[in-house]
């Protein structure tokens, strides 16, 4: 028989039956929302087992937007962490780069040191020949030792240094410590920026994950406000239950048993009439983080912006340095070769000849530094104004 009654807030409908073999009864009560119908059959018995099953199922069936917000607010949180991968891998990118120009800038130094270890032994022995030949004064083969003890010390830490850029990009790179790296390629302009300083700005903004991160904290901030509210609203929900007993007989002289079962519908109203304050305060402080993040994506805006204005300038000031010390390096090396034949045909001195030393010395350095510097620069505003997309 089936039975079914409607409350406020909640529906019940609930169904069971039995088999006999002998004779049939039917029963009903209706104590709340229950109507059972029962056939039985008995024996005497000494002991029962009874086996009992519940199968149950629920639905929430409006959740005032809780469901969707939990929902969205997941998804921006995947979108956050995806971009958090996408700036790892960039400046993993960046630091890299910036590892192995260094290490070129620091092979280059041992060789330029090299030479002039070189040049100083040179002019050394040709101080010691004039001196020798009764030309020449104690004086400059002094200054010349001492140029010689100069350029090795230099050399001393300009080694030190490469062994400190090897590290380096060994740790960068996680290698191992028996492993010594060295750079594989000569030092050169490794390409050219060919957008202006407004188009980097633009493409930067396009482009840096950094701000879509702030959206994104936004976005879920949003979402959590939705979802504080959310607990205030209304809320509805469905379920069905379903359970079978079978109870049966262990020992007996006479057989009593049966198997019945009963299922129930149900629809449940929810509505949350007070909690203190708590869902509305927890959506304020959503709120203040939405303005967190407003503000976040400022000043991140804002440090792009100087990110790429700096690195633009220092681009363009090194890619004039590479011009102008490529000119200087042409004279350096000129100025050292008269200043030793006048200094071997005494008509110079051996000052002039330290001071042209030095000279090349530092045009070298500074030739390699505008290159090195350029190549970091253009790896910089590459940086500032790129980002992986990951799909």
């Amino acid at each position: 028989m089936n039975a079914g009654t409607t409350t406020i807030g909640a529906a019940t409908t609930t169904n069971s039956t039995a088999t006999n073999n002998a004779a049939g009864t039917t029963t009903g009560t209706n104590t709340s929302t229950t109507a059972t119908s029962t056939r039985t059959r008995t024996r005497l018995r000494t002991s029962t087992t009874s086996l009992t099953s519940t199968v149950a199922l629920s639905y929430n069936l409006y959740t005032s937007g809780s469901r969707s917000a939990s929902i969205r607010a997941a998804e921006e949180q995947v979108r956050f962490d995806q971009l958090g991968v996408d700036v790892q891998v960039e400046t993993v990118r960046l630091n890299v780069a910036t590892d192995y120009y260094n290490l070129q800038n620091a092979d280059q130094q041992v060789l330029i040191q090299q030479a002039a270890v070189t040049n100083a032994l040179a002019s050394l022995r040709d101080a010691q020949a004039l001196e020798n030949a009764g030309i020449g004064t104690r004086f400059d083969t002094l200054r010349a030792q001492v140029q010689v003890a100069n350029s090795t010390q230099k050399l001393t830490n300009a080694q030190a240094q490469q062994q400190i850029a090897r590290r380096q990009l060994a740790q960068r790179l996680s290698i191992s410590q028996s492993v010594d790296l060295s750079a594989a390629e000569p030092i050169e302009v490794v390409g050219l920026w060919n957008l202006s300083l407004e188009d980097s700005i633009i493409l930067a903004f396009k482009n840096r994950a950094e701000l879509e991160q702030q959206l994104t904290n936004r976005n879920i901030a949003e979402q959590n406000r939705r979802l504080a509210l959310s607990a205030i609203g209304p809320q509805v929900s469905v379920g069905a239950n379903y359970n079978i007993s079978d109870p049966f007989a262990t020992s007996y002289t006479n057989f009593n048993g049966g198997a019945s079962d009963q299922y129930s519908l149900a629809a449940t109203v929810k509505l949350l009439l007070f909690d203190g304050g708590a869902a509305r305060a927890s959506a304020a402080q959503q709120e203040a983080n939405k303005a967190i993040a407003e503000t976040n994506f400022a000043n991140t805006r804002n440090q792009i912006r100087f990110n790429v204005e700096r690195d633009y300038a220092n681009l363009q000031a090194n890619l004039s340095n590479i011009q102008t010390s490529t000119v200087a390096l042409a004279q350096a090396r000129e100025s050292l070769r008269l200043a030793r034949l006048r200094f071997q045909a005494g008509v110079g001195t051996q000052t002039d000849v330290i001071s042209a030393e030095n000279d090349l010395t530092n045009s070298e350095g500074n030739y390699v530094a505008a290159i090195v510097n350029y190549n970091i620069s253009l790896a910089s505003l590459q940086r500032d104004t790129s980002s992986i997309r990951l799909r």
